[in-house]
């Protein structure tokens, strides 16, 4: 395993081939001067000593010392240490909500954003549990499966948008269902889903997929996103309000939080359900729940010490440049 640090000083590559074609182009432009003076017969004959093989082999020398300085400067380095760490912990799918309903602005910025905010905080403490992620509308995508790389889960949570599925609406049975073939242990002891949602539900098979959960030993803990109140669902060009979402009748779209779809879901597979809105309050929630729950031991191998390894290089093109000093 190895790590290239600073992979843009290979642009000085180049710097070889343009030494080889001034070379060529000098080599005949000084063949064609020495035989206005004199014939090849005679020009050996004047310097005997004269070698072709002797200057380009001088110069081979002094492209593998640019070689092996170049490489110093990008400072590779190689993986030293495969060590296996046993962790505990627990298996969590977070199923994130992208319907256009999560753009309504009933809480700040909207709701879709403050979804993201809310999971990268909860990312923030977990420690050694696996994670994954579902993104849904009318159907469910995998996002990230199961792992403990919680950088990439951030990169994959922040590329979320409601633009990624063509059909809309929201269909939590689709992201239940997706969810539960995440967990491919079945000896986990705790096996969760986090829904995240503002509780809108077009389909309304979202009891039946929370009882398979339930059959499967899988616990569901609901959040709900935005107001019981509601709030239109804007639609916005260059980050203007052109109009608002409206109806078959004309009519603007009010969404709403449906508490009570959420909390049922959570009920069936013996789960909670938890008010979203406030950062700090679903934390302190998540923390206590992960730190009651049973934890399994699994094992993780990574690299987890590089060293450099330019001095090699760098002492190489030391080397090649003294040698082809010295013939000189």
């Amino acid at each position: 395993m190895y790590q290239l640090e600073e992979t843009h000083f290979f642009i000085l590559l180049i710097i070889i081939p343009i030494i080889w074609v001034g070379f060529f182009i000098i080599s005949r432009w000084k063949k064609n001067k020495q035989e206005k003076f004199a014939s090849t017969i005679l020009m050996n004959y004047l310097s005997p000593n004269r070698s072709k093989f002797k200057t380009r082999l001088k110069l081979f020398i002094f492209s593998l010392s640019i070689l092996c300085l170049v490489f110093a400067l990008v400072n590779p380095k190689i993986g030293t240490q495969l060590e296996t760490v046993k962790r505990e912990g627990v298996d969590i799918v977070f199923t994130v909500d992208v319907s256009k309903s999560m753009m309504a602005e009933d809480v700040a910025p909207n709701r879709l954003e403050k979804t993201k905010r809310l999971v990268s905080a909860i990312l923030n403490e977990l420690v050694s549990d696996r994670i994954g992620i579902v993104a849904y509308a009318a159907q469910a995508i995998p996002q990230l499966p199961i792992t403990t790389d919680y950088g990439s889960a951030k990169m994959f949570l922040q590329a979320l948008n409601t633009d990624m599925l063509s059909s809309q609406g929201t269909a939590l049975n689709s992201a239940i269902d997706l969810a539960i073939t995440f967990f491919n242990d079945n000896d986990q002891t705790n096996r969760l889903i986090f829904l995240i949602s503002d509780g809108e539900d077009h389909y309304e098979k979202s009891y039946e997929s929370a009882k398979k959960a339930s059959d499967l030993g899988i616990k569901i803990f609901t959040f709900g996103i935005g107001s019981e109140k509601g709030a239109p669902i804007p639609i916005k060009r260059n980050g203007i309000i052109e109009s608002y979402k409206k109806d078959i009748d004309g009519e603007v779209v009010i969404t709403k939080k449906n508490e009570e779809v959420l909390t049922k879901i959570a009920e069936v597979t013996g789960g909670l359900y938890k008010e979203g809105n406030n950062t700090n309050d679903v934390i302190e929630f998540v923390v206590k729940l992960l730190k009651d729950m049973d934890k399994k031991e699994f094992e993780a191998k990574k690299f987890v010490s590089y060293k450099d390894r330019f001095q090699s290089f760098l002492i190489g093109a030391c080397l090649l440049y003294t040698s082809d000093a010295a013939d000189e």
